[in-house]
C-alpha cells in the first residue's frame, strides 16, 4: 500500500503529520481486532478481519514512510495475534436411505381380495419443517441485527476518533464554536465521554488565553497612545476591550486616565487661548479668562501665573498709555515748526507705547517732516539708492513690498517700514546679511520691517545672519528676524543693539546672539521661538540684558549665558517648551537672574555652572519640566540660589 493510500484509510489530511495520532491508531486497531474476535459468524468475522488487514497495511505504510524520513519512533509489530474468524457451525452429513425397488403394480385385482383404505398421513413432519423455517429466519434476523449493531459501533468509534482530531484542529485555529460543536457531538455519541470533557476544558483554556492576549494587547496599545498624548487613539484602543468585556478590571484605570487626560487637554487648550490673548495684548479678555479658570480650580498654578501676567500686562499697558500721553503733551509744547530731535524722540517713544493713538501718530508725522524724509519708491526707487545719499538724522520711509538686500546703514538714520507684514528686506543666504549696521553708524533706528533670507541654508560653519550689527549701534523696534541661515540678529565687534517688541523665529542658529568682548545685546518684551539653536545667547565676553521676553520651542535652550567676565541681566523672562533647558548659565562676571519662569522644557529648568556662581539668582520658578527643575554644578553654593520655587518637575 502506498503512503497516500494509507492516509486515506487512516483519515489523515494530505499534509497532516501522522506522528501525533499513532497512539490513536493503535487504540483503533485494538477495537477492530476485538470486533473480529467477537464476530457472531464466519462471514462477519472474515469481513472484519479483512478490514483489520487493510488497517494494518496502512499502519505499516505510515511507519515505513516515517522510517525513511528518520522520524519514526520504535516500530512495533502490528500483525501479531491476528484474530481469526470463528469456524462455521457444520451439520452432520445426511445419509440417504435406499428403498427396495417397488414391485410393478398390476391392474388386475382379484375379486376375492379385499382392498383396505390407505392409512391417514401424519402431520408432524410438516410442522417440524415450518418450525425449522421460522427458527432459521429468527436466527438469521438476530445475526443480521448483531451485524448491524457491530457496524454501528464501528462507525461510532471511527466518528469519535475523527471528531476528536477535528476538535483539536479547531482549537489550534481558535475556532471555538466549531470546536464546541465537535465535542458536543462526541458527547451525544458517548455520554459522559472523557474525550468530550477534556476537549471542553481545552476550549475554555484556549478562550481564556485568547482573552488574556486580546486584553493585554489593547490595554498596552491604549497606554502607549496615552503616553504619546493621542487621547482619541487611546480611547479607540480601550474601547476594543470594553466592547467585548465591559467589566474587565484592567480597563477601568485606563478609562479613568483617559477621562483625566481629556480634562487636562481641555485645560491646556484654555491656557493656550489665554496665552494667545496675552500675546496679542488683549489684557481684559486674558484677565477674565484666567479668573474664570481659577473660579473652577483655585489651586491651578498655571492659571494663577497667567492671571498675574495678564494683570501686570494690563497695568503696564495703562502705564504706557499714561506715559505716551505725557510725552505727547511735552512734544506738542516744543513744536515750533523746526526740527527738534528731543521732541521727535519723545513722540517716537509715545507712538511705540500707544500705537493706536491717532493724535500721537499725526504729531509724530508732522514733526518728522521737519527733517529730511526720503521715501521709497516715491523719492528713490530702491533702499540702496536712498542709503547712498542719506546723512545723520535723515528719515528713510520704506513703502510696502519686498526689497532686495544686502543693505548697509552707515549713518544714524531712521529706517521705517510700513509694518512687519507689509515691508520686507531679504537677500539670498549666500550673499550676506539682508541688513548690516556698519561701524560708523551710531544711533540708527529701524522699525516696522521683517528682515530675512530668501531661503534657509543649513550647511557649513560660516552662515550669515539676517541682520548684523558690526561695530555700530542701532535700535530695532517692532521688527521680525526670521528664516535666517545663521542667527536672526548677530552683534559683533563691540557693536550695540537695543531690541524692543521684536520677534525672532525659525532661524538656522540662535534667534539673537552677541559675540566677543565689548558687544552688547539688550532685548526687551520680545519673543524668540522655533530656532534651531537657542532663543538668545551671548558668549566670549559679550554683555547680555534680557527683560520680559518669551523663549519657546527652540531646539536647544531658551537662554544660554556664557559671557565670561561680562555681566548678564535676566529679568522676568518666560522659557517654555525648549528641547534642552529653559536657562543655562555657563559663565558670567556678575549680574542677576531674577523672576524668570522656566516651565515645560524637555531636559530641565535652570542650570547653573560654577563659572556663573557670581550671579544673583533669586525669585525664579522652575515647574513642570521633563527633567530637574534646577541643576547646580559641583562648587556652586546653594546659598547663592535663594527664594526660588521648584515644583512638579520630573528630574
Amino acid at each position: 500500500m502506498t503512503f497516500p493510500e494509507a492516509r486515506k484509510v487512516l483519515g489523515l489530511g494530505p499534509d497532516e503529520d501522522p506522528r501525533p495520532h499513532l497512539e490513536e491508531f493503535k487504540a483503533a486497531r485494538e477495537r477492530i481486532a476485538e470486533m473480529v474476535r467477537g464476530a457472531p459468524n464466519e462471514t462477519l468475522g472474515l469481513r472484519y478481519q479483512q478490514g483489520l488487514m487493510e488497517f494494518d497495511q496502512a499502519l505499516a505504510a505510515v511507519y515505513e514512510h516515517l522510517e525513511i524520513l528518520g522520524l519514526s519512533p520504535k516500530r512495533e509489530r502490528i500483525t501479531e495475534d491476528m484474530p481469526v474468524a470463528p469456524p462455521a457451525a457444520t451439520e452432520p452429513a445426511r445419509e440417504e436411505s435406499v428403498r427396495p425397488a417397488a414391485k410393478p403394480a398390476t391392474s388386475e385385482t382379484p375379486d376375492d381380495v379385499k382392498v383396505e383404505a390407505a392409512p391417514r398421513r401424519s402431520r408432524a413432519p410438516a410442522f417440524f419443517l415450518w418450525f425449522l423455517v421460522f427458527l432459521i429466519g429468527g436466527v438469521g434476523g438476530a445475526l443480521l441485527y448483531v451485524k448491524n449493531e457491530r457496524d454501528k459501533e464501528l462507525r461510532r468509534m471511527a466518528r469519535i476518533t475523527y471528531l476528536e482530531r477535528e476538535g483539536a484542529v479547531f482549537i489550534d485555529n481558535r475556532r471555538w464554536q466549531d470546536a464546541e460543536a465537535s465535542f458536543d457531538e462526541i458527547e451525544r455519541l458517548d455520554p459522559g465521554s472523557e474525550i468530550a470533557r477534556m476537549g471542553r476544558r481545552s476550549i475554555e483554556a484556549g478562550m481564556a488565553e485568547e482573552q488574556k492576549q486580546f486584553i493585554g494587547y489593547w490595554t498596552g496599545q491604549a497606554i502607549a497612545e496615552l503616553d504619546a498624548g493621542r487621547i482619541d487613539e487611546a480611547e479607540a484602543a480601550i474601547r476594543e476591550v470594553t466592547g467585548r468585556f465591559p467589566n474587565e478590571p484592567e480597563a477601568a484605570p485606563i478609562v479613568a486616565r483617559i477621562a483625566e487626560e481629556r480634562v487636562l487637554q481641555s485645560r491646556d487648550k484654555r491656557l493656550e487661548a489665554i496665552r494667545a490673548l496675552v500675546g496679542s495684548q488683549e489684557w481684559d479678555k486674558a484677565v477674565a479668562s484666567a479668573a474664570a479658570m481659577l473660579t473652577e480650580n483655585p489651586a491651578d498654578e498655571d492659571a494663577k501665573a497667567l492671571l498675574a501676567e495678564a494683570e501686570n500686562g494690563r497695568a503696564r499697558h495703562l502705564e504706557n498709555l499714561r506715559k505716551a500721553a505725557d510725552l505727547y503733551e511735552r512734544a506738542k509744547q516744543k513744536d515750533a515748526g523746526t526740527f527738534d530731535q528731543e521732541a521727535l524722540d519723545w513722540l517716537r517713544e509715545a507712538v511705540s507705547l500707544a500705537p493706536e493713538n491717532k493724535e500721537i501718530r499725526a504729531l509724530f508725522e508732522t514733526m518728522s517732516s521737519y527733517t529730511r524724509t526720503l521715501r521709497i519708491p516715491d523719492d528713490y526707487p530702491t533702499p540702496a539708492e536712498a542709503l547712498a545719499v542719506a546723512r545723520e538724522n535723515d528719515r528713510i520711509v520704506l513703502g510696502e513690498g519686498t526689497w532686495k538686500g544686502p543693505l548697509v546703514l552707515t549713518a544714524g538714520v531712521v529706517f521705517e517700514g510700513g509694518g512687519t507684514d507689509k515691508t520686507i528686506i531679504e537677500c539670498p543666504p549666500d550673499s550676506g546679511s539682508a541688513l548690516t549696521i556698519g561701524p560708523d553708524c551710531k544711533g540708527a533706528r529701524i522699525s516696522g520691517i521683517t528682515i530675512r533670507h530668501e531661503s534657509i541654508q543649513l550647511t557649513g560653519d560660516d552662515r550669515f545672519s539676517a541682520a548684523l550689527v558690526r561695530g555700530g549701534a542701532a535700535s530695532f523696534i517692532d521688527c521680525h528676524f526670521i528664516d535666517a541661515s545663521g542667527h536672526g540678529l548677530a552683534v559683533i565687534e563691540k557693536g550695540e543693539a537695543l531690541v524692543q517688541r521684536c520677534e525672532f523665529r525659525d532661524n538656522g542658529w540662535n534667534g539673537a546672539a552677541a559675540i566677543g568682548d565689548g558687544a552688547v545685546l539688550e532685548v526687551r518684551e520680545s519673543e524668540s521661538s522655533g530656532n534651531f539653536e537657542n532663543g538668545f545667547e551671548a558668549w566670549n565676553g559679550a554683555a547680555l540684558t534680557l527683560v520680559r521676553n518669551r523663549c519657546s520651542d527652540n531646539s536647544r535652550n531658551g537662554i544660554h549665558v556664557d559671557t565670561r567676565s561680562a555681566t548678564a541681566q535676566l529679568q522676568g523672562n518666560q522659557l517654555s517648551g525648549n528641547r534642552e533647558f529653559g536657562i543655562v548659565l555657563s559663565s558670567a562676571g556678575g549680574g542677576e537672574v531674577v523672576r524668570n519662569i522656566a516651565r515645560g522644557n524637555l531636559l530641565g529648568g535652570i542650570v547653573i555652572r560654577r563659572p556663573a556662581a557670581s550671579l544673583t539668582i533669586s525669585g525664579n520658578e522652575a515647574a513642570s519640566n521633563q527633567g530637574p527643575g534646577m541643576v547646580l554644578e559641583t562648587g556652586v553654593s546653594p546659598d547663592a540660589v535663594v527664594d526660588n520655587k521648584v515644583s512638579k518637575n520630573k528630574g
